[in-house]
């Protein structure tokens, strides 16, 4: 990101080509191919030449791909000398950690990095559950974005009775249906959220006694059940449902944040107080503790400089150490702060 990020192109003839999971690649080509065509009309023989050259390489790095690769696929060429006149074409294709939701070609004296960008501020995801007796929708937060994944109904019918039924016939059907619609949004739950390594928690909303019936009940398998961070008192169960959700969770998410911050940052005053001889203060000792492939847990504060950040979050992660940014919102991430905003839980003495 930041090599793409550091490019400008003298006129526009930077591609940022973006395919999306389970999008037709073949599609994209015949797409590019035309833009060709077009292309063939720049006034300025350099561009035309460079821009020609830079999809003539993207398909070709297509034509042998059967399909899209499962996160999708972001691809990046163009021209990225700084001399005048001179050509150097430079190619990226980069199969993104989440899935890619939007299509896009674009020609620029940049490339487009926002959606890449964003996946990056994203580490952790909430689930997202919105329910009545009729429908269902199953959603995912990643960062600001809520992402629907899938929607249910229940068959339940309305509380108007078939002719002739009784009331408590039509009460037992109604309940039964009830109770395979609940088992079947646990089933979806479980299907998308069991295995999903970077889920932190999930949301459920809903009216009163709905929702609570659904968790209350031996729905859930444990391990998703022990992840419901909040129930919320909410109308909707569609897409609506769910940012109503996420806008009224909005206390329990940067609680969550500063739990967790907490955590991470007593057990580093705790085995600095307890075991010293396994943690590393400050920046020179901690630089030294990364290239002995040391430290197990690197604590940053958010208020270091940038070059900071960016030099010993690469020192951790070419050790496969965890990396974790502390805020300044809380009494523990001043102290931190205070006491050099670098530090790390180590793995073995140095």
């Amino acid at each position: 990101m930041e090599e793409l990020k550091s490019h400008k192109g003298s006129h526009t003839e930077l591609i940022t080509v973006y395919i999306p999971a389970g999008y037709d690649i073949n599609s994209v080509s015949r797409q590019l191919e035309a833009e060709k065509s077009t292309a063939k009309n720049i006034k300025s023989t350099t561009t035309r030449k460079n821009v020609i050259d830079a999809l003539d390489k993207i398909v070709r790095f297509l034509k042998p791909l059967k399909k899209t690769p499962e996160n999708g696929l972001a691809i990046f060429c163009g021209n990225v000398s700084k001399i005048e006149g001179q050509q150097d074409l430079q190619f990226w294709s980069i199969e993104p950690p989440l899935p890619l939701k939007n299509r896009l070609y674009r020609c620029d004296k940049e490339f487009v990095l926002n959606a890449l960008k964003e996946m990056l501020e994203v580490e952790e995801v909430f689930g997202l559950l919105v329910m009545d007796r009729k429908e269902a929708a199953i959603g995912l937060l990643e960062g600001k974005r809520i992402i629907v994944l899938q929607k249910l109904t229940s068959g339940v019918p309305s509380k108007i009775r078939a002719g002739g039924q009784s009331s408590q016939r039509f009460h037992r059907i109604t309940e039964g249906l009830t109770k395979e619609f609940y088992k079947r949004i646990a089933e979806e739950m479980k299907k998308i959220f069991y295995d999903m390594p970077k889920l932190k928690g999930i949301l459920v909303g809903g009216p009163v006694p709905t929702k609570d019936e659904f968790l209350d009940g031996d729905y859930l398998v444990t391990k998703l059940k022990d992840k419901v961070i909040g129930r919320i008192d909410i109308g909707g169960s569609d897409e609506s449902g769910l940012k109503e959700l996420v806008i009224k969770a909005q206390d329990i998410l940067a609680d969550q944040e500063i739990i967790h911050e907490k955590k991470i940052l007593e057990k580093f005053f705790e085995t600095l107080g307890e075991k010293p001889h396994l943690t590393a203060l400050k920046k020179r000792e901690t630089e030294k503790a990364l290239k002995y492939g040391a430290v197990d847990i690197l604590l940053l504060s958010k208020s270091l400089d940038k070059h900071t950040i960016k030099h010993l979050k690469e020192m951790a992660e070419a050790t496969g150490a965890k990396i974790e940014i502390i805020s300044t919102d809380t009494e523990e991430g001043i102290q931190f702060k205070n006491l050099g905003g670098v530090g790390a839980i180590l793995r073995f003495e140095v």
